[in-house]
């Protein structure tokens, strides 16, 4: 069983990794094949980019439902079943607390 500091711990780290694969734009290249970008002027006259998944692995590359299940379940097995997997969930829990600071200090 899991302690609490172990469960916000892989909690942090999951939220990282789910934000990563589908907001950052460090992973864009990886996202891009799988979705369709269209230029769109609204009613302004301003040039917007609309972005429409392509299939199944668009759809679920586009959630963070669904790619937060996938990263749970990545962040647990590295955590539980990985040699000095704790490491890199440890890292990923600092960065996704860093995030969830930087998000709030920002709207101050």
């Amino acid at each position: 069983m899991l302690s609490i500091a172990e469960f916000l711990l892989l909690a942090l780290a999951s939220f990282r990794l789910t934000r990563l694969i589908v907001r950052d734009y460090i992973m864009e290249w990886m996202r891009r094949p799988f979705f369709n970008v269209k230029l769109v002027t609204n009613d302004q006259g301003v040039e917007e980019e609309w972005v429409e998944p392509k299939g199944f692995i668009g759809e679920g590359l586009s959630c963070q439902w669904c790619v937060g299940v996938w990263s749970s379940i990545i962040m647990v097995v590295f955590y539980l079943a990985v040699p000095y997997g704790e490491w890199l969930v440890f890292v990923f829990a600092l960065a996704g607390l860093q995030s969830v600071l930087y998000a709030w200090t920002d709207r101050l």
